[in-house]
Parts: structure tokens; C-alpha cells; sequence
């Protein structure tokens, strides 16, 4: 890459300015933070007049939404804590827009965007450990007000499905549901498109998988991907964490599962030596990441992400945790989930900022430990478990 011309380093208000970040218009496994951080140290060591254009250049592919303007009511306040740093709560969607290219997995006609993805990733206030906690796009909530694109009110409504909220008023509906839900405010949203997933995944040379016998056949979706333990990339890798019509039991939950698994191996991955001392495959991923992000004004720049991933620093691969929210089958509807009265429990935990328990914490999920993985420096496979764990993975999808 071509050297710009020798200047000064900006402030971080001029480069901003400098690098055309683009503002989101009012319609319009974060995979593990502390990677954007070791990132810039990398580029730095490089090349420091090759960083200023660099950073110039991905600054300007992130998209900055700011929902104040469409928050309706109050929202619940931030607990306090008497130590020196507080919980941070990142709110994570992934949008699969029908409208991008490479976005609409399912071959869905129409325009529009949709979230069948949504976590909440828990930073504790002394940086020790982390969760994140998916929730069921076909859970059945109540929904409170919101705007919608245009900035219209949208009445609540009872008995809805989760993701509804973002088709009708993207990340800030979203936001508003989740608040409501569980009184826990959100300190920042982050929303990915599938199409950076996708380029980020490639960029680091694909994220390794176990896939059991028979390997995934769907001819209806035109996806065939072979079984066994190896990297995959590309579309392959896209049809792998969206199909759910013929892996396991077809649920919804697996295919969550599923996506958790593969984001602890990327997490793995991109914080191996292999991607960290590589500058091209570096480069190549914050590209794609930084092209495939919304985010709130406050996580809004490379400088303020990277902020962010410091507070990753004490946090080893074995403390971050990924779960699902406790759930069942919907009494009204066998294909729809209602939330558990654990489901509670987690939320008081995570508000309270206490660890949660083992029995919360069943069937978990961590980079440092993915299912169905032998392989060097992805850790030791899981212990066998008790035998609803072992459904589970079977029931996602996964090796055992």
C-alpha cells in the first residue's frame, strides 16, 4: 500500500471530518473487541505514515446512527456502583436487508431490513468477565412504543415476535424493546450487516467448524456443505450459520447455538498470532468489519472502538461466556418461544452486574472452548456433560 504524504497526526474530531465518515440516515460476536485495539497496535508498528491513511480510510467506512431522536418515553436509568469503572451492556444485531448484496440468505422477495440475530454482550464492571446473551428472534413479547423510519409513532402492542421491532424501526425499536423487557439501559448498540460477516470471515482465511455426519444437504436452498473439521469461507460459511430447514431438529434455537459456536472459533481465530502479526489479513478485516457496522455517536470511530476493546484486556478466552436465554415452547403457538422464568434471573444478574450461576450458565458456549473442536490452539474439546448438553449440540448442528 502507497505511503501518504508526510503530516501530522488529526485530533480525532478533524479526522473524522477528514475521513467523510457517512451519517445514517434515520432509516437506516462485535466479535470480540479487544481485536481492534491489537489492530492499530499492529498498523502502527508498520507504518506510521501508512496508519494516518489507513485509519483515515477505514474511520470513513463506519456509519454512525444517532437514535436520540427516536426514543420514545423514558428510558430505564444506569444502576450505580460504588467502584471505579460500571457495567458496559453493547447491544448487538445482526441486519439481514434484503437490500444488500449477498444479505438475503433465504432468496426472500421483497425489500427492507430484518434482525434475526440480536445479542447482548456484558462487559462487568472489573473487567474480568463477559456474556453474551442471544435472544430468540421468535420470541413472544410485548412490545412498547416506538418510531418507526419516518420518526411515526408506532402504538405498543402485545404478543409480538421479537424481531418485529427492528422491521418496523430498526435499532431503536429494538433498543426500546429490550430496555423494556429487562431494565437494563444499553450502553451502545452495534448493528452488522451479513455481507461485512461475510468479508470479515474471509479475511482471515475462513473460521474453522465441525460439521457431523451427513454434512448439510438442503437442496431447497441450494446449500451442500461436506461434514467434518475444517475452515469455511465465503457463501459456504453465510449458508452455515443462516440454515436451520435440515440441520439438527430445524429450530431456531439450534441454528443460535450454532452461531454462537462459530463466532467463539472467529473470536479464536482472529486473535491468533496467525491474524495479529499479519498485516495484509489485518487490514483486509477491519475493511470489512468497519464497512458492515452501524453504531451509536459514542462508539462511532476506530479510536472510540478500540477504547472500548481495551477494557478487554484482563478478559481471558475461558471468561467470555455465551448462552441463550432461557425459553420454551410457546403454549399458544409449538412453533413459537416464550421466555422461562430463568430468563429473569439472567437479566437481574446481569443488571445487579453478579456472575451468573452455573445452572444459568448450562450448555454455554466460549472461544476458548468451542464444541466439536480437537484442533491446536482452540482449546480442549467440552467434557461429554450431561446428556441434554449433548442434545443440544446435536440438536445445533454441532459435533459431540
Amino acid at each position: 500500500m502507497r505511503d501518504a504524504e508526510p503530516q501530522e497526526a488529526l485530533p480525532d474530531s478533524a479526522t473524522e471530518k477528514a475521513g467523510g465518515r457517512r451519517r445514517a440516515r434515520a432509516r437506516k460476536r462485535h466479535t470480540v473487541a479487544k481485536v481492534l485495539l491489537a489492530s492499530i497496535v499492529v498498523l502502527g508498528m508498520v507504518s506510521g505514515l501508512s496508519t494516518v491513511f489507513i485509519y483515515r480510510h477505514l474511520n470513513g467506512n463506519l456509519t454512525v446512527l444517532d437514535i436520540s431522536d427516536k426514543i420514545v418515553g423514558a428510558r430505564p436509568e444506569k444502576k450505580v456502583f460504588s467502584g471505579p469503572k460500571e457495567p458496559l451492556n453493547v447491544l448487538v444485531m445482526g441486519s439481514d436487508s434484503r437490500d444488500c448484496a449477498g444479505c438475503n440468505i433465504d432468496n426472500l422477495t421483497g425489500g427492507g431490513q430484518r434482525s434475526d440475530t440480536t445479542i447482548l454482550l456484558h462487559l462487568s464492571a472489573d473487567r474480568q468477565r463477559a456474556y453474551g446473551v442471544s435472544i430468540p428472534r421468535d420470541s413472544m413479547v410485548n412490545r412498547p412504543a416506538c418510531k418507526d423510519n419516518n420518526n411515526n409513532v408506532i402504538p405498543a402492542a402485545t404478543y409480538q415476535m421479537w424481531n418485529a421491532a427492528f422491521s418496523l424501526g430498526g435499532p431503536a425499536c429494538t433498543i426500546q424493546q429490550f430496555e423494556h423487557l429487562t431494565g437494563i439501559r444499553v450502553d451502545h448498540f452495534v448493528v452488522v450487516n451479513f455481507e461485512g460477516f461475510r468479508g470479515m470471515v474471509d479475511a482471515i482465511g475462513g473460521v474453522e467448524v465441525c460439521i457431523p455426519e451427513p454434512g448439510i444437504v438442503d437442496p431447497a436452498h441450494g446449500i451442500t456443505i461436506e461434514p467434518g473439521t475444517r475452515k469455511i469461507k465465503g457463501q459456504e460459511a453465510l449458508n452455515y450459520v443462516r440454515e436451520r430447514y435440515v440441520v439438527g431438529n430445524g429450530s431456531d434455537i439450534g441454528r443460535m447455538k450454532r452461531q454462537q459456536a462459530f463466532i467463539a472459533s472467529m473470536a479464536h481465530q482472529v486473535l491468533t498470532a496467525g491474524t495479529l502479526t499479519n498485516p495484509v489479513r489485518i487490514v483486509k478485516f477491519l475493511e470489512a468489519a468497519t464497512k458492515s457496522l452501524t453504531l451509536d455517536p459514542d462508539l462511532g470511530s476506530l479510536t472510540k472502538i478500540a477504547g472500548l476493546g481495551y477494557e478487554f484486556r484482563n478478559i481471558g478466552l475461558d471468561k467470555i461466556q455465551f448462552i441463550t436465554i432461557p425459553n420454551g415452547a410457546d403454549p399458544q403457538d409449538p412453533n413459537r418461544l416464550v421466555w422461562t422464568p430463568q430468563a429473569k434471573d439472567v437479566w437481574q444478574k446481569l443488571l445487579d452486574d453478579e456472575p451468573l450461576t452455573r445452572r444459568l450458565t448450562n450448555g454455554s458456549i466460549s472461544p476458548n472452548n468451542v464444541p466439536g473442536s480437537g484442533s491446536p490452539g482452540h482449546g480442549p474439546s467440552p467434557s461429554p456433560g450431561s446428556e441434554a448438553d449433548q442434545q443440544a449440540l446435536q440438536d445445533a448442528g454441532l459435533c459431540t
